[in-house]
């Protein structure tokens, strides 16, 4: 496939995940603001981060490692080995469900049972609904690796749907159900993910469109594991550099989820705090999940098919590596002035969000506080994402085992910041210190990338560089704003409220035509990519 076929296809699979993560988003923020209404904020709170974390642990360990391995390089391979390989993820779910769930049960404070009850089926609930994920992972990586972008929405969006049905019906009809009903509501929501996958591909192998495409695998059995004769059962090449990612995903999964590992083992917040956390990083995190991250996912796919792994920039097709410069150039800039707009209106209008969607619970205390940090995390989030996509698609296996002591390194340092800002600062001081942690990882990726290219006349880094009439606009924006919020929020009635509004549309309204004539280039990518 060429080079600008690939970075069509990913430009569309990157916007078709957005718009997807809109949909989880929306849907997300709509059922807590609901069950905000009807169950306690404690019982969120164990929902939100205690048992999705025990999820998000075991799918992350399990399969983290076996998808940039397996996604790193050309669709052309051998992909009876691929699978047998991504099959593996199966028991190593089963492992990390059976140690993670009775930490959980036994090792961790167990919320009053009058409070939060049925914790216990919670837990094994969260944990079958992992290992059920996994059974589909194969599907997931082949249909990733050949773009099926239609696949991915309609699956990922009736799951969502199917669970946010049925979420809502028995908080309705059930709500002493308590931790029934989210356990209920995620086994639908993985038994339909992976149903959705298995029927596309037997619907679809042996299919005319499949031998048009010239699709690798055949039958619905070679999706099975198989052995072949006088062969390995995997590729080593790829099984080995799915360990040295394995023990990268082990502590990225630390730096990821830090905030919530320290809450949950150390207990610096009770479970009522913690859900109100957990729904204001929701709020906080709303453009990195539906912008940023499909971002990454999507042009990692880009750069390990234009790149090969391992090589130099002189040992690459000169033609590949100005096309993954260009890209990458865009990107920083892209992701470069979202995050910019997020952290100058974001520090004004933080107040104002939380009072329209939760009332006086979320809008009171720290919450604006925790929501005005968040959008200067924001800004990180949104660098790191797009430089670490390309450091990680580029990196040969040795340059993947030193990075993991840099990893190892920053995840104990950042444990030790959070701890201590939290006790300093409260929740705020999760935010600051993901920012540090950001940071840092910030700095190494771009120390690879300027290296990277640092024998050729590309020089992508300049797109961490805003014109200086749009960098004017956005101090006198945050300056106009800050001003606004002081004069006319939040206690001064709807009128005052509507004026602090419009002040801020005027300020994102001039702001967005100075970056329409001032980045012209990025105006031209975004629309025909």
């Amino acid at each position: 496939m060429a080079a600008q076929d690939v970075l069509g296809q990913t430009a569309r699979l990157a916007s078709s995940s957005a718009l997807l993560q809109v949909l989880f988003r929306v849907v997300t923020f709509a059922l807590n603001a609901f069950t905000l209404r009807y169950l306690s904020r404690e019982l969120i709170g164990v929902v939100n981060v205690r048992l999705t974390l025990l999820y998000s642990t075991v799918v992350f360990l399990a399969r983290e490692a076996f998808r940039r391995a397996c996604l790193s390089g050309s669709a052309k391979r051998n992909w009876t080995k691929t699978i047998n390989l991504l099959w593996l993820t199966v028991p190593l779910g089963v492992f990390w469900s059976l140690i993670l769930g009775l930490v959980w049960l036994h090792l961790l404070e167990v919320p009053d049972p009058s409070v939060v009850p049925h914790y216990q089926a919670g837990v094994v609930a969260f944990g079958l609904s992992a290992i059920i994920e996994l059974l589909g992972e194969p599907f997931w990586v082949l249909a990733q690796a050949h773009l099926f972008v239609r696949l991915k929405v309609i699956a990922e969006s009736l799951s969502v749907v199917s669970k946010c049905i049925l979420t809502v019906t028995l908080v309705i009809i059930y709500p002493h159900w308590g931790l029934y009903i989210f356990s209920l509501a995620q086994l639908l929501y993985v038994s339909v993910l992976v149903m959705c996958y298995v029927i596309y591909f037997v619907m679809f192998l042996g299919s005319p469109e499949a031998t048009k495409k010239s699709f690798p695998v055949a039958r619905v059995k070679a999706l099975l594991p198989s052995w072949v004769e006088d062969e390995t059962f995997v590729n080593w090449k790829e099984a080995r550099l799915t360990w040295s990612f394995f023990k990268q995903s082990f502590l990225k999964q630390i730096l990821t989820e830090g905030e919530r590992y320290v809450m949950t083992f150390l207990n610096v917040l009770n479970f009522g705090d913690q859900g109100v956390y957990d729904i204001v990083n929701n709020l906080g995190s709303l453009v990195a999940r539906f912008i940023f991250l499909p971002i990454e996912e999507s042009f990692y796919v880009f750069f390990a098919k234009v790149l090969e792994r391992g090589k130099t920039v002189k040992d690459q097709k000169q033609d590949d590596v100005a096309m993954a410069a260009n890209v990458l150039e865009l990107l920083l800039k892209l992701v470069l002035l979202i995050g910019l707009t997020i952290t100058v209106f974001g520090y004004a209008y933080s107040q104002l969000a939380l009072d329209i969607y939760g009332g006086s619970m979320l809008s009171s205390g720290t919450g604006p506080d925790l929501l005005r940090c968040y959008s200067l995390y924001v800004l990180f989030l949104a660098v790191n994402g797009v430089t670490e996509c390309f450091t990680f698609a580029l990196m040969c296996k040795e340059e993947v085992d030193r990075y993991n002591f840099v990893m190892l390194a920053l995840s104990f340092i950042f444990l030790c910041i959070s701890y201590f800002l939290t006790h300093w600062y409260g929740s705020v001081g999760f935010i600051l210190a993901n920012c540090f942690n950001m940071g840092i990882r910030i700095a190494h990726s771009t120390h690879y990338i300027y290296h990277y290219f640092r024998e050729s006349t590309h020089r992508p880094l300049t797109g961490l560089l805003p014109s200086p009439a749009l960098l004017l606009l956005y101090i006198i924006s945050a300056v106009v704003t800050a001003c606004s919020e002081v004069l006319f929020c939040c206690d001064k009635g709807w009128m005052a409220r509507l004026i602090h509004i419009s002040t801020g549309a005027l300020c994102l309204a001039a702001t967005l035509v100075a970056m329409f004539c001032t980045e012209t280039k990025l105006i031209h990518f975004v629309r025909s990519q």
